[in-house]
């Protein structure tokens, strides 16, 4: 199949996805499902172009199996966190709920549907390499694949010690200011972000592949802008206060680097 022909499926197949999941979603009342399905339907995309592209075999595994793999565990740590607190939603979807009250159903279906789009356009990357045939791997997909690597340790470690923090009953309340968060307010939301970065340089080995800056791009603009960092801090300063103030003015925000002294 054409590079647009395998486009314009995995669109439809993400429309019809996340459609089912606002269903679903509306169903259980619950609106944080769509995180889980967000992350999981990576996997699947990546699984997809996998499968039907022309590319080299060799490429199209590696490229899928990177993918698969973050997938997995980004959308089973959300999976275990929204069921674990279910029937409660998250805060950010408790106040889409307030924002959009009285006209709820349309606007977060169509929240809904940008995700699925969302999904199709940061997946350019595993697209171009799966359509990639050059008979051997370039040394910007071997520095791409170790990036990853790195990138995907580093976010699983930041989130094993706020896991951790969280279950001492002695920090209750507290502030995360241990390992990766003693230097860096949202490491995982850093190493998040270089995840994109390593599939984008996987890319760059491929035809058209520079195309795929759209995925850094746009998840550093989400997690500086949008859906990450503010909503996370907001809430943090909600429940926390006067601590997470001191928090914000000795830690970086997002790169980590060593914390000011008052």
């Amino acid at each position: 199949m054409t590079t647009l022909t395998l486009a314009l499926i995995a669109t439809v197949g993400a429309g019809a996805l996340f459609a089912a999941a606002y269903a679903f979603s509306r169903r259980i009342d619950n609106y944080g499902v769509v995180d889980v399905v967000w992350s999981y339907a990576f996997g699947a995309l990546a699984g997809f172009y996998a499968l039907a592209g022309q590319g080299w075999p060799v490429r199209r595994a590696l490229i899928a199996a990177m993918v698969a793999v973050w997938s997995l565990r980004l959308g089973t740590h959300l999976f275990v966190r929204v069921a674990g607190h279910h029937p409660v939603e998250d805060s950010r979807y408790a106040q889409l709920r307030r924002d959009w009250a009285g006209n709820l159903a349309p606007k977060m279906f169509g929240f809904f549907q940008l995700q699925a789009i969302s999904v199709v356009a940061l997946g350019v990357a595993f697209l171009f390499a799966a359509q990639n045939s050059a008979p051997r791997l370039h040394a910007l997909e071997f520095a791409g694949a170790a990036l990853w690597l790195i990138a995907i340790s580093g976010e699983a470690l930041a989130d094993a010690q706020l896991a951790a923090f969280k279950r001492d009953p002695a920090n209750k309340g507290g502030v995360c200011n241990v390992g990766l968060w003693h230097y860096s307010r949202h490491p995982n939301y850093f190493f998040e972000w270089l995840i994109w970065v390593a599939y984008f340089i996987f890319a760059l080995a491929s035809p058209l592949g520079w195309i795929a800056i759209i995925g850094p791009a746009g998840i550093l603009f989400l997690l500086l802008r949008v859906t990450g960092i503010p909503m996370a801090e907001a809430q943090s300063l909600r429940s926390r206060g006067d601590a997470f103030r001191r928090y914000q003015q000795t830690t970086s925000a997002f790169v980590p680097w060593l914390p000011k002294k008052l």
